[in-house]
């Protein structure tokens, strides 16, 4: 099977490594790629949201299956395209139509999904330029902290977190009247907030049935403790300690169930990822988001958890056959810490060489690349997230270990990373 994923991120570097090693692929082509999923396939400079470039790749590569990487082309609707489109048609696209896809691409739609199927999440309204005075005086009376979020998608940064009115009032102001966020904030959504512990559930669907995968944390703030600025992610860890049988039976019954079955009631096509971003509120969980395709860097400790043939699994949801594939999941606990640039997520360079990518001998340690590049015989720098280093342990405190150790053999100019990641998960996870 010849196999085209899209994307350039870490996500995609692990999607390829775990693609790569299935007997089913015969070529991989990854468009555009980074210098990690050069050695798992072929790298081709074509955009993602590029759909003509993406047609004539697949054209003129043969390819049977396109896996999606990022959010963007599914809420620009490239399955859709590709549905459309007589020589596409007959090739299975994994992600979600650009309609279900909305499921990310628009905050508004997400709560009014979760309300419609009695979906746990936090209460909230919307608000643009038409009620804006009406959005003023609800701030006014709201209690405190305020979650505002830009309805469209805003690079991660559209979600502001207001510890007082005066600054709700100011944000507000900025999303909707200074476009802060562009077209993204045209639309504002009002949150209460929810005090609790996150997490991030994985479920992949074919529309009919689904799978859950392992679960995972990460870690959004650049500095110790979960401190500073945030960032696309730092690191994650999986599985997530308190995450137990009780509340993942609460998960499936009360969120995953009436998803999928909302997905289905609404006639909302999806075959592909359901990222599911939770918060645990005295151990019963809400939703706070969906995404449709996986995080990053969950993925890279989500799929080195997965025993099972992936491309097999992608295939069982094009043929709408998932409730054929039964996951094998390893018992080890996965960690990984993410290296990004100096002065990320604010202003930074790029262009630096990367040392001691060779120097890699840990058993079950992997390097997955998120923003690098090639230049002749040098990999450098292309981005703020650089590299994650994932390292497998008998609980989170060894894996997280394993992965600092490699790393201090790593290294470039600025490069900074975490070195906490887990922290909250220290004592008592050996066994």
């Amino acid at each position: 099977m010849n196999i085209l994923l899209l994307g350039a991120g870490g996500r995609e570097h692990a999607l390829a490594w775990k693609i790569a090693q299935s007997p089913l692929t015969s070529a991989l082509f990854i468009a555009p790629g980074n210098a990690g999923t050069a050695l798992c396939g072929t790298n081709v400079a074509v955009n993602p949201t590029d759909f003509e470039a993406v047609k004539n790749l697949c054209v003129s590569n043969g390819i049977d299956m396109v896996i999606v990487g990022p959010e963007e082309p599914l809420v620009k609707g490239i399955y859709d395209f590709f549905a459309a489109d007589a020589d596409l048609k007959t090739i299975p696209v994994i992600g979600p139509s650009g309609e279900a896809a909305m499921l990310e691409g628009s905050k508004a739609f997400a709560k009014r999904f979760m309300n419609r199927h009695n979906i746990p999440t936090a209460g909230y309204k919307e608000f643009d330029n038409e009620n804006y005075t009406e959005g003023v005086s609800y701030l006014t009376e709201h209690s405190l902290p305020i979650v505002l979020k830009a309805d469209g998608l805003a690079a991660g940064k559209g979600v502001i977190i207001a510890q007082n009115h005066v600054e709700a009032m100011a944000e507000f102001e900025l999303m909707l009247q200074q476009a802060k966020f562009g077209d993204a904030g045209k639309k504002v959504v009002v949150e209460e907030f929810l005090r609790g512990v996150e997490l991030s559930v994985f479920v992949l669907t074919d529309g009919k049935d689904y799978l859950i995968l392992p679960e995972a944390k990460d870690y959004k703030k650049i500095g110790i403790g979960d401190t500073g600025l945030n960032t696309g992610g730092m690191g994650a860890v999986s599985p997530v300690p308190f995450a137990d049988e009780l509340f993942m039976k609460k998960v499936k019954e009360r969120i995953i169930e009436p998803t999928i079955k909302g997905l289905q009631q609404d006639q909302l096509d999806y075959k592909g990822f359901v990222f599911i971003g939770l918060i645990s509120v005295d151990n019963e969980p809400y939703v706070i988001e969906y995404n449709c395709r996986l995080g990053d860097p969950e993925t890279e400790v989500v799929l080195p958890r997965i025993k099972n043939d992936l491309v097999e699994i992608f295939d069982a949801v094009a043929k709408t056959k998932l409730k054929d594939i039964k996951l094998e999941i390893d018992e080890r606990a996965a960690a990984t810490v993410m290296a990004v640039s100096g002065g990320y997520p604010g202003n930074y360079e790029t262009g630096f060489e990367i040392d001691g990518l060779d120097v890699l001998n840990e058993d079950d340690v992997l390097v997955f690349h998120a923003g690098t590049t090639v230049d002749g015989e040098k990999i450098l720098t292309k981005g703020g997230r650089v590299l994650t280093v994932t390292a497998y342990g008998a609980g989170i405190p060894e894996a997280v270990r394993r992965a600092l150790k490699i790393l201090e053999f790593i290294s470039f100019e600025g490069m900074y990373y975490r070195k906490d990641i887990g922290f909250e998960f220290k004592h008592g996870e050996e066994n």
